[in-house]
C-alpha cells in the first residue's frame, strides 16, 4: 500500500499515537514568584519542595525571592514584584478592609508558647503577678494579647499592669531568659522549642489560651497569601503551589530521612534541638482545611479583635470567609 492510498484520518491517528504524552514537568510551565524571609521555618518546606522536585511535578516554575524582613516582603508583594508571601491572617484582614483583596492558605498550626525556667516556681498563669515577662514581637503580639485576655477573664488582673513586660526581638529575649534576667518568656514556637530542648518548661501556649477563651486549638494564623485573581490568570499556578506545599508537608510528616538535609537550615546545635524542632513542626501540620477550620479561624480572629482592638485589626473587625483561598481546602 503506498502513502497516497492511506486515508488521512488513519495517518493523523498514527501521528497522535506515536507522539508521547507530556508529563506535568514537561507541560507548559506556570510561574509563581514567592517572597519569603531569608530565615525561618518556611525555608524547611521550600527546600523539601526543591529537593523532591515537587514544583516541577506540578508543572510549576517556582521562583523564590528572599527578603530581610516582613515589611520588605509586604512592600514587594503590594508592588507586584512577587505573587505571594507568608504572613498572618490579621494582616490579610486589614488589607481586605482597605480594599486590597487578598486570600489566605494555612502554612502551619504551630503556635508560640509561654516559657519558664526549668526550676521556676511558677505553675499557672495565675502566678504571673509581679514577674518579669519577655514578650517577643511587641505589645501587639498575638499570644500576649490572648494571654492578657485569658488572665483577666479567669483571674481578674491584667499582666500588662500587674507584671513587668519587656518587649524585644526573640533572639535578644532568649538570651536574657537563659541568663536568668526574665521570669517568663512569650516567644515564637521555634524559639520555645529550643528552650524546651535545653530543659526549660512550657507554662502555657497559644492553643491553651485560645481554648480557654472559647476557640479551637490548632487554628492557623500564619499562611501563604495571594492576591485575588479576578481573571483567573494565576489560579492554576497558585493551586499547583499549594499542592506542592501539601506534598512537602506529607513527606516531612512521615519521612525521618527527609529531615537530615534540613538540619543546617534548622540551625540545630544538637540532637535534642533537632528532634524537638522536628516534633513541634510535625505537630503543626494541618490534617485538613475545610469549613470547620475556616470557622475556627474566624472565631480566633474575633478573639484577637476583641483583645487587640483597632490597634491590632484596624477597621477589620471581622474576618470574612472569602479571605480563604479556595485551593487551600483539602
Amino acid at each position: 500500500m503506498n502513502r497516497s492510498s492511506v486515508p488521512l484520518w488513519i495517518m493523523l491517528a498514527l501521528l497522535v499515537w506515536l507522539v508521547p504524552a507530556q508529563s506535568p514537568a514537561q507541560a507548559a510551565e506556570r510561574t509563581l514568584r514567592l517572597g519569603v524571609l531569608g530565615f525561618g521555618t518556611v525555608a524547611w518546606e521550600l527546600e523539601t519542595i526543591r529537593s523532591h522536585g515537587l514544583a516541577e511535578a506540578e508543572g510549576l516554575d517556582l521562583q523564590v525571592r528572599e527578603f530581610a524582613g516582613k515589611q520588605a516582603a509586604a512592600i514587594a508583594f503590594q508592588g507586584g514584584e512577587v505573587d505571594a508571601i507568608v504572613t498572618d491572617i490579621v494582616w490579610v484582614a486589614r488589607q481586605r478592609a482597605a480594599g486590597r483583596m487578598l486570600r489566605f492558605a494555612p502554612f502551619s498550626n504551630t503556635v508560640g508558647a509561654l516559657m519558664v525556667p526549668a526550676g521556676s516556681s511558677l505553675q499557672d498563669i495565675a502566678d504571673l503577678k509581679g514577674v518579669k515577662i519577655g514578650v517577643a514581637g511587641g505589645p501587639l503580639d498575638k499570644s500576649w494579647l490572648l494571654l492578657r485576655a485569658l488572665v483577666k477573664q479567669r483571674h481578674g488582673f491584667d499582666p500588662a499592669d500587674a507584671a513587668s513586660p519587656v518587649y524585644g526581638a526573640p533572639p535578644l529575649l532568649q538570651q536574657q531568659f537563659v541568663k536568668g534576667q526574665l521570669d517568663a518568656l512569650i516567644t515564637f514556637w521555634h524559639f520555645a522549642a529550643r528552650l524546651e530542648a535545653a530543659g526549660h518548661r512550657r507554662l502555657s501556649d497559644m492553643d491553651d489560651m485560645v481554648v480557654g477563651l472559647g476557640g479551637k486549638a490548632g487554628t492557623s494564623l500564619v499562611g501563604y497569601v495571594f492576591r485575588e485573581d479576578p481573571d483567573g490568570s494565576n489560579a492554576e499556578a497558585e493551586a499547583a503551589f499549594l499542592r506542592a506545599s501539601r506534598a512537602a508537608k506529607d513527606i516531612l510528616l512521615r519521612d525521618d530521612a527527609a529531615w537530615l538535609p534540613l538540619r543546617p537550615l534548622m540551625r540545630a546545635s544538637d540532637d535534642a534541638v533537632f528532634e524537638t524542632l522536628k516534633t513541634r513542626f510535625r505537630a503543626g501540620i494541618p490534617s485538613r482545611f475545610g469549613d470547620a477550620e475556616i470557622g475556627a479561624a474566624r472565631t480566633l480572629y474575633d478573639l484577637l479583635a476583641g483583645a487587640g482592638g483597632a490597634q491590632l485589626v484596624g477597621q477589620a473587625t471581622t474576618l470574612d470567609g472569602a479571605a480563604f483561598h479556595p485551593a487551600a481546602r483539602f
